[in-house]
């Protein structure tokens, strides 16, 4: 089955930086588009950075030129490097894999989640 595992999340200050991970199992990864998805109190899952088994990418505009998605398929890892935080990029970070074709950006079309990891910025 397919399991997701989060780790890299913590309090930092604004303009420092976090690195994300996450670790997949249970189906073949480099089919697969992969994606960054945040979540924060009272506001509805949005989408970060996405990642296809190609190596393209997509990030949603409030984060592009500082946030990096990664993605290692040696070890079935993907990683979402975060610089220059801000207080507005505190949320829950969740790691989440499509199994379908293509690489779509909405929580909707990602059938398979982790956990979360938290990210504060304060």
């Amino acid at each position: 089955q397919v399991q997701l595992v989060e780790s890299g999340g913590g309090l930092v200050q604004p303009g420092e930086s976090l690195r994300l991970s996450c670790a997949a199992s249970g189906y073949t990864y480099n089919n697969s588009c992969m994606g960054w998805f945040r979540q924060a109190p009272g506001k509805e899952r949005e989408g970060v950075a996405t990642i296809d088994n190609d190596g393209s990418t997509s990030y949603t505009d409030s984060v592009k030129g500082r946030f990096t998605v990664t993605r290692d398929n040696n070890k079935k890892a993907l990683y979402l490097q975060m610089d220059r935080l801000t207080p507005g990029d505190s949320a829950m970070y969740y790691c989440a894999v499509r199994l379908n074709s293509g690489c779509p950006t909405l929580a909707k079309d990602f059938a398979f989640w982790g956990q979360g990891t938290q990210v504060t910025v304060s």
